[in-house]
């Protein structure tokens, strides 16, 4: 895994969230720059769609509430076609080893959200890799938010 460099996370808060609210609907848009390795998050009521590039690496990120408990619920794009059984292993290979830099990334750019709401660090992260390809096409637990504070 890479190593966090918090002088190279550029926070942006879309229009209708703010450093503390709201919890639902709270989604997050990470991406990242390969030339510089700034990373950019977008925290909004939608993900940041502009920021989305045909490379489709981003990471995206929401608040599900379901029976009173919070889950922050993540999705990872590994191929719909375009790419083949060997590009798609790479790319979830990438996405395995660069996921705990992603969600620490997300975790500390809405650090004063987590201040405000201490419960949520308890709560459970899961990813879902969208592929054709069976073997990657799953959900996976990535344990909870607390796990990604530093």
């Amino acid at each position: 895994m890479s190593d966090f460099d918090k002088s190279k996370l550029n926070v942006n808060f879309m229009k209708g969230v703010n450093k503390i609210s709201p919890i639902i609907p709270r989604k997050y848009t990470l991406t990242h720059s390969d030339e510089t390795g700034d990373l950019f998050l977008d925290i909004g009521k939608n993900y940041n769609c502009k920021a989305i590039t045909s490379f489709r690496d981003e990471v995206l990120c929401e608040w599900i509430k379901f029976n009173n408990m919070y889950f922050l619920q993540c999705y990872a794009y590994i191929s719909g076609g375009e790419f083949n059984l060997k590009e798609s292993a790479i790319r979830y290979s990438i996405f395995k080893k660069e996921l705990p830099l992603a969600l620490t990334a997300i975790i500390y750019g809405d650090k004063t959200f987590f201040k405000a709401h201490p419960y949520l660090s308890n709560s459970p992260i899961f990813i879902n890799f969208h592929s054709i390809y069976p073997a990657f096409n799953k959900v996976e637990y990535l344990g909870k938010v607390k796990d990604y504070f530093i």
